[in-house]
């Protein structure tokens, strides 16, 4: 998700500490913390409905699904992230006390265009690298349209594409599916392609200041 930097270096056990704390989410990159940015009422209602799934479909199996308010930890080689992916779930959970989980089998992050830079490039590559991950998903809020990037047994990831409300995107990672009608569910795509128009035309009448 988009954010705001603030430039200077925060050592991560300042960075846990201030963020049980903060009024708002905010993520770490290698030292640099970013304030979230609020997301539109269609992106949390898809994150919402792909919890809700996980959630319904995971009762009583030793998986646990996480929404976006807990954070998922990445050790890199280049530095340590904290993000928070729209929903998750976790099969080897961390303590209870902890405020984040290291072991993440299946992330979904819902895009738009605001943020798929950031969702497909930095975050991607940052999840991919999580040893225990097995699927990334990547919905947009527009259209029913999900970017699966799955890792195939030889530990590399290869990316499907599951379009339309019919699709269906098996996880058998964690025994459950997930349906693009449930992850829609109550999403008015015209409204969002009309939403999208008026808001790239007021971006266009920014820019040329017309």
């Amino acid at each position: 998700m988009s954010a705001a930097e603030k430039w200077h270096f925060v050592t991560v056990e300042d960075y846990l500490a201030e963020e049980e704390v903060s009024p708002v989410k905010r993520e770490y990159r290698d030292g640099i913390v970013y304030d979230m940015a609020g997301a539109r009422n269609v992106h949390n209602d898809v994150a919402g409905n792909g919890f809700a799934s996980f959630h319904a479909q995971l009762r009583g199996k030793p998986c646990k699904p996480c929404n976006s308010e807990t954070k998922v930890r990445i050790r890199l080689t280049t530095g340590t992230r904290f993000y928070y992916p729209d929903a998750f779930v976790v099969c080897d959970p961390n303590p209870p006390n902890d405020t984040y989980h290291d072991s993440p089998v299946v992330v979904l992050e819902v895009t738009s265009p605001s943020t798929r830079r950031v969702d497909l490039g930095e975050k991607k590559d940052a999840y991919l690298a999580i040893p225990t991950l097995m699927v990334y998903l990547v919905a947009e809020s527009t259209e029913p349209v999900v970017q699966v990037y799955r890792r195939s047994p030889n530990g590399d990831f290869h990316r499907e594409l599951a379009i339309g409300l019919e699709a269906i995107i098996p996880l058998p990672e964690i025994g459950v599916s997930l349906a693009l009608a449930d992850l829609y569910e109550g999403i008015d795509f015209e409204a969002e392609a009309a939403a999208m128009r008026v808001m790239e035309e007021e971006a266009v009448y920014s820019a040329t200041g017309a």
